[in-house]
């Protein structure tokens, strides 16, 4: 019994030392940073338990208005791959990782998206890129395979596994495709209009044949003009729009005046640049979606 002992602890000191390996090996999750919370949420999905997911924008905030913070930095040096949404949608993102001399992986998950442009923000000529790829379910199939592709790359013996929970996501963003032109079939093409806080629904629209208008531009921290207000204003009374919606991270004043001056009253909530909190119900990238597609028709319908 001594002897067995003595043999044991004598085992355990040299694998402490580093002469010989540990006795058990725990494995760790991986670290991963993504930019915002849309973003995180795909890479937990298609990870699972094999990493740890840091996000930087969490839920309810604006990625277009972030300022990183010293623990950003040190986050991302902590991390093997760093998701970011590209198209100039985080700009700051990849200041900070140079910055902070970040040496892992960097992905653009939007990478091979079929890109939209959009008009410039007033006083710009030209058109800008249009950055929210992921209202188009299709193009996040296309987000999840490169999430996929790069946790396979930094974590070789979790592939399979990554594989394994991409295809099962790429089989529910389908059926989340298929769900949204089913609940459209019901709204006449003449009523498929909405107004919303910004101009964020570019790739949704394109893809389901709705027609946004927004005060606001790409980026909700631009304040329109008293002029394009008072056009939007007369252009809901003129076509009578009742499908009025503001966003988790913008601010509703204006919204709010506008449907006091048309007579509108305002819909739920809906989730676009950003997700919920856990207990509301655009918690997951999944749930966003179903919920603002059920007020948007809901509103619709109105019209």
């Amino acid at each position: 019994m001594k002897r067995t002992a003595l043999k044991i602890f004598a085992l355990s000191a040299l694998a402490a030392s580093g002469l010989l390996p540990a006795l058990t090996t725990a494995t760790e999750p991986m670290p991963v940073v993504a930019s915002f919370s849309i973003l995180g949420d795909l890479v937990k999905v298609v990870g699972g338990d094999r990493v740890s997911v840091t996000t930087l924008v969490g839920p309810d905030e604006d990625a277009h208005a972030f300022e990183p913070r010293p623990t950003d930095a040190k986050a991302i040096l902590g991390a093997k791959l760093f998701v970011i949404n590209g198209l100039n949608f985080e700009p700051w993102a990849q200041k900070l990782a140079r910055s902070a001399n970040y040496k892992g992986q960097l992905l653009i998950a939007s990478q091979g998206i079929k890109i939209r442009s959009m008009p410039r923000e007033p006083g710009h000529n030209g058109a800008e890129t249009d950055p929210h790829g992921w209202q188009d379910p299709t193009n996040v199939v296309i987000y999840v395979k490169n999430i996929a592709k790069s946790l396979s790359s930094a974590d070789p013996a979790g592939a399979s596994s990554y594989k394994k929970n991409s295809d099962a996501y790429v089989t529910e963003l389908m059926k989340l495709d298929q769900y949204v032109q089913d609940q459209l079939a019901a709204i006449a093409a003449a009523n498929r209009r909405v107004i919303t806080s910004h101009d964020a629904f570019g790739y949704f629209a394109a893809r389901y044949q709705i027609r946004f208008l927004a005060p606001q531009g790409i980026n909700p921290q631009t304040e329109p003009s008293a002029k394009e207000v008072a056009q939007l204003i007369r252009q809901i009374k003129r076509e009578k729009i009742k499908a009025v919606f503001v966003e988790n991270m913008s601010d509703p004043k204006l919204l709010e005046q506008i449907a006091r001056d048309t007579g509108v009253t305002l819909g739920p909530k809906l989730y676009v640049d950003a997700l919920s909190g856990p207990i509301e119900p655009g918690s997951s990238y999944l749930k966003m979606m179903r919920h603002n597609v059920t007020q948007l028709v809901a509103g619709m319908k109105l019209n």
